[in-house]
C-alpha cells in the first residue's frame, strides 16, 4: 500500500519535482558553506520526500548519535538566520498542501507533507529514516516514559 502511494504521490502530484526543488535549496545553502547545516538537513528533506510514505524524518538526538559541541551550536544560530528562509519554504508548502485537499485523492499526501512542515522551519540535525525505524525509536521512547 505504501508503493502504491508513493506512485500516486509522485505521478499526479509531481512529488519527485517537490523533491527536486528541496535538494536544489539545499545545495545552494551547502555550497555557501556557511549555511551547511540548513542545506545538509533540507537535503535529507528531499529523500524523505522522494518516499513520504516509506520514511520519516526524526531530530539525530533521537538516534542517539553523538555531535560536536561546537557543530550543534552553530547550526542553532544559522537556524535563526534561515527563519526568514525557513517561512517563505513554508508557505509554499501550505499553498501545495491546500491544493491536495481540494482533490480527494491527494489527502493523504497532504496530510504527510502537513506532518513534515516542522522540518521547513528547523531542518538543522534532522535525518530521513525508514518507517520501520521512526515506529522503534517512538516505542523505545514510550517504554522508557512508562518506566
Amino acid at each position: 500500500m505504501r508503493t502504491l502511494a508513493n506512485i500516486i504521490w509522485h505521478f499526479p502530484f509531481l512529488g519527485f519535482l517537490s523533491a527536486l526543488g528541496v535538494f536544489l535549496v539545499g545545495g545552494l545553502f551547502v555550497i555557501t558553506i556557511l549555511g551547511a547545516p540548513i542545506g545538509l538537513g533540507l537535503i535529507e528533506y528531499s529523500k524523505f520526500l522522494m518516499a513520504p510514505f516509506s520514511k520519516e524524518m526524526i531530530s539525530k538526538s533521537d538516534l542517539n548519535k553523538k555531535q560536536n559541541v561546537l557543530w550543534k551550536s552553530y547550526g542553532f544560530l544559522i537556524s535563526i538566520l534561515y527563519f526568514p528562509f525557513g517561512l517563505v519554504l513554508t508557505v509554499i508548502t501550505i499553498v501545495q498542501i491546500v491544493g491536495m485537499f481540494v482533490s480527494i485523492v491527494g489527502i493523504p499526501g497532504a496530510v504527510i507533507l502537513a506532518k513534515s512542515l516542522s522540518t521547513y522551519f528547523n531542518p538543522v540535525n534532522k535525518v530521513c529514516v525508514p518507517g520501520k525505524v521512526a515506529e522503534e525509536i517512538a516505542a523505545r521512547k514510550a517504554r522508557s516514559q512508562v518506566n
